[in-house]
């Protein structure tokens, strides 16, 4: 199991990014269970029983009511897989990404369509909002006529036999029924919405993650990377600055709602670096994230306005490394053998630890200027960060209570010094110079 990394180690041996730290949770992800210790998918799944008729060759040859029965059996099963996957704390996009890593890209529509089909059974208003969320960009919908028809309607639309079907079928309600046990970060479908801490709308000003987003996105095409680096920053400074606000805003209304929660893919290949840019960019925004290696994803803990600058900031600087990391080119030492791995192992570990430092630093300076500022001018209210300070608690023990078990170690060695240096000097290119510009700007909004 791996354990949660300290910083990305330099070629040298030295540490990277301190506080760069991955908390990396067991198979099953929950409260300690013996599931840290197992194998995939032993967590808390049963050996799957049988399913009665569902041999593949009679549901292919057969006629009738036996196909039928088939269908209905696969049906029931399904849906009842689907059901103990919410039980078990996952989510629909955690479910169609999981089924997507495992199976293919066929299975994970039949996950969706399973999904959408599942829902229907609950009023709209019962299911959490991010779940709605997912469902659309999912496009999950029940999209045939009858249930009755739907394995001859998906046959039509995957241009495949009923064997493909019913072994596509089966080999999902395989899968599903041995889900890991996760910490729930979310309302089941049907439960009150107060039962857990939410994500709340109002907490999000929709206005700065448009600014935020267009930031990014010229960060994202510009073909200079020092302008890149810059954008970026700024980007940084935007959101350390609508944090410092939204969490005043809190504490002067006494508010006492607490973290939420979301899932964000970590894909290979170089999962453990890019894991390591989750981890920083988190830290920088004041949530935690804990990364599942076996599942493909990190647990991300924190207020909901800094989640959602989070995920966003997270997937532009993935896309802005990509980018840098691909136009280096591969990679072959003196006797022509491929260095290419090792080199972009190394690469995407010292952008993220460089990119660790500069995001501190940009929302430590926020919060310090912040600070003086209140106090220049002799406001009222609290000292931003005390406060500040006390939200990053109350994210610290969420994570403790959610994943008691958490392993702590190294994202693993680096062997690749020219992979080390393009990765630090990819993400060191440009100066801080624009939080004047930009805090300036966001005041006289």
């Amino acid at each position: 199991m791996p354990p949660v990394v300290d910083g990305a180690a330099s070629p040298d041996g030295s540490a990277g990014a301190q506080g760069a730290a991955i908390a990396t949770a067991g198979r099953g992800g929950g409260r300690g269970r013996r599931a840290d210790r197992r194998g995939p998918g032993r967590a808390v799944a049963r050996r799957p029983r049988r399913l009665p008729g569902a041999d593949v060759a009679l549901a292919t040859h057969a006629g009738g009511p036996w196909t039928r029965a088939v269908d209905r059996c696969l049906a029931g099963r399904l849906h009842g897989a689907v059901t103990t996957a919410w039980e078990r704390g996952w989510q629909p996009a955690d479910v169609v990404r999981y089924t997507a890593r495992r199976r293919t890209a066929r299975h994970a529509r039949i996950a969706a369509d399973a999904i959408a089909a599942e829902l229907r059974a609950y009023s709209a208003a019962t299911v959490d909002e991010r779940w709605h969320e997912q469902l659309a960009d999912l496009d999950a919908r029940v999209w045939w006529g009858e249930d009755a028809d739907y394995a001859d309607a998906w046959c039509a639309r995957e241009d495949a036999d009923r064997g493909t079907f019913v072994a596509c079928t089966a080999e999902l309600v395989h899968l599903l029924e041995g889900l890991p046990r996760l910490a729930r970060i979310g309302p089941l479908p049907g439960a009150a919405r107060q039962d857990v801490p939410r994500h709340r709308a109002r907490d999000v000003d929709q206005r700065m993650l448009g600014r935020v987003r267009a930031l990014l996105a010229k960060a994202e095409s510009t073909e200079f990377p020092e302008e890149a680096e810059a954008l970026s920053a700024r980007a940084q400074e935007l959101i350390a600055r609508h944090s410092i606000d939204r969490a005043l805003l809190d504490a002067e209304s006494d508010d006492v709602a607490g973290p939420a929660g979301c899932r964000v893919p970590v894909d290979n290949p170089y999962d453990a670096p890019k894991a390591v840019l989750l981890t920083v960019v988190a830290d920088a925004n004041h949530c935690r994230a804990v990364w599942h290696r076996e599942l493909g994803f990190s647990t991300v803990l924190g207020f909901p306005a800094d989640l959602a600058a989070v995920e966003m900031l997270f997937t532009s600087l993935l896309v802005q490394a990509t980018s840098a990391m691909v136009h280096a080119g591969p990679r072959r030492d003196a006797h022509g053998r491929s260095r290419t791995r090792s080199f972009r192992h190394a690469f995407l570990n010292a952008y993220a630890a460089r990119i660790g430092e500069r995001l501190r630093d940009a929302a430590g300076g926020v919060a310090e200027r912040a600070a003086a500022e209140r106090e220049a001018s002799g406001a009222d209210g609290k000292d931003p960060l005390p406060v500040l300070a006390a939200r990053d608690g109350v994210v610290d023990r969420a994570v403790e209570t959610m994943f008691p078990n958490l392993a702590r170690g190294r994202a693993g060695s680096v062997s690749n010094l020219e992979g080390w240096a393009a990765g630090r000097a990819a993400a060191d290119l440009a100066s801080l110079n624009g939080r004047s510009e930009v805090t300036g700007a966001r005041r006289r909004t």
